[in-house]
């Protein structure tokens, strides 16, 4: 007599909540946060929500040509293989290479793919960790991208004053770690099982050439096409949510309390921004639009700059990223050169502006 077959029992219908989940799951999280933003406001002060449209569009076309500018210096870069030329930075003397990498890392643009499995591959192959660190802290800063629109929002001066402090925090991190490493104090960089890189890896393990004349192909013409549709519109959605930001810091935000924190007439105010920027920074445009709020409000200019410094190296999931990669004491090394890195930047910029 065979056994009875069991009956499956029929699966549970999903809840509500999982169905949002779901749904929720399949919108672009920048576009969803720009409708949030908008619906808040038109449900808690609607009368401010003409207003505050009519804010972002000016503020965006009042920028765009810096962001027209950058988007071209993106896709030019794709579309040639100038992103490539990062093959041939971590070569040669360890103090040469560091001084390289730092402003490699300060300038160059990357792909979607980001800065830590391209740092998986240049560990995985070798390359020194003082090179790497130094790489790795200035990337996240700047690049060309990110001087336009920072020079658009935030003016040129303190645009090029990050651009400098991203390379300078870059390379004092680099041969702060090459000295550590020399006493044999940060061996086996990686965490086991790190692979070694993915496609950002590509860029390192195979030397592909440039062509600065892309145009004069086809398949290079599309190539630029694609990444500056892709570009401008990453650009224009994190832009509008940090206008959005923006308008929303400046009407809501009494200008008093901001000054009375974060001005240079607190002598706490740069070690503030630097611990209120590590959890507050979302994105570097996003960023921008917020930190312009509050300097509008009465923000001291080096509380500015150490805010988006520290925010764009130790913001929380870079800095859930770094640990997943890195072993304890590279990971807090990291940190520290970080933190300490943006508490001294944004000081000299302040001290600087008088």
């Amino acid at each position: 007599m065979s056994a009875p077959t069991s009956t499956p029992l029929p699966l549970a219908p999903p809840t509500r909540l999982a169905v949002l989940r779901q749904r929720l799951a399949g919108f672009d999280r920048v576009f969803l946060a720009i409708l949030l933003v908008f619906a808040g406001v038109a449900l808690l002060d609607h009368n401010e929500l003409v207003p505050m449209g009519a804010f972002v569009v000016d503020a965006i076309a009042g920028i765009a040509p810096f962001l027209l500018a950058a988007v071209a210096i993106a896709a030019y870069a794709k579309a040639s293989g100038a992103d490539n030329l990062i093959a041939d930075v971590f070569q040669g003397n360890a103090v040469t290479m560091i001084a390289l990498a730092a402003l490699f890392g300060g300038l160059s643009p990357f792909c979607s793919c980001g800065v830590i499995p391209l740092v998986a591959a240049l560990l995985a192959m070798g390359v020194p960790l003082a090179a790497v660190m130094a790489f790795w802290i200035a990337s996240p800063l700047m690049d060309p991208t990110m001087f336009f629109v920072t020079a658009s929002v935030m003016g040129l001066p303190f645009a090029i004053g990050k651009t400098i402090a991203a390379i300078g925090i870059g390379a004092v991190g680099g041969y702060l770690t090459l000295a550590l490493g020399q006493r044999g104090w940060l061996n086996d960089p990686l965490r086991d099982g790190v692979g070694n890189g993915g496609c950002a890896g590509g860029r390192v393990r195979t030397r592909k050439p440039t062509y600065w004349a892309f145009w004069q192909e086809a398949e290079r013409r599309r190539l630029f096409a694609g990444e500056f549709g892709r570009v401008t519109l990453f650009l224009a959605r994190w832009m509008t949510l940090a206008f959005a930001l923006e308008f929303l810091m400046s009407t809501y935000i009494p200008a008093t309390m901001i000054e009375a924190a974060l001005g240079s007439g607190n002598a706490f105010a740069i070690p503030t921004a630097v611990l209120v920027g590590i959890p507050a920074y979302l994105n570097g445009y996003a960023a921008l639009g917020l930190v312009s709020g509050l300097v509008d409000g009465g923000m001291a200019s080096g509380a500015a700059m150490a805010f988006l410094l520290a925010g764009g190296v130790t913001s929380i999931p870079a800095a859930i990223a770094v640990w997943a990669l890195a072993r304890p004491p590279v990971f807090a090394l990291y940190i520290v050169i970080a933190v300490t890195g943006a508490l001294l930047s944004g000081l000299l910029f302040q001290l600087a502006l008088g």
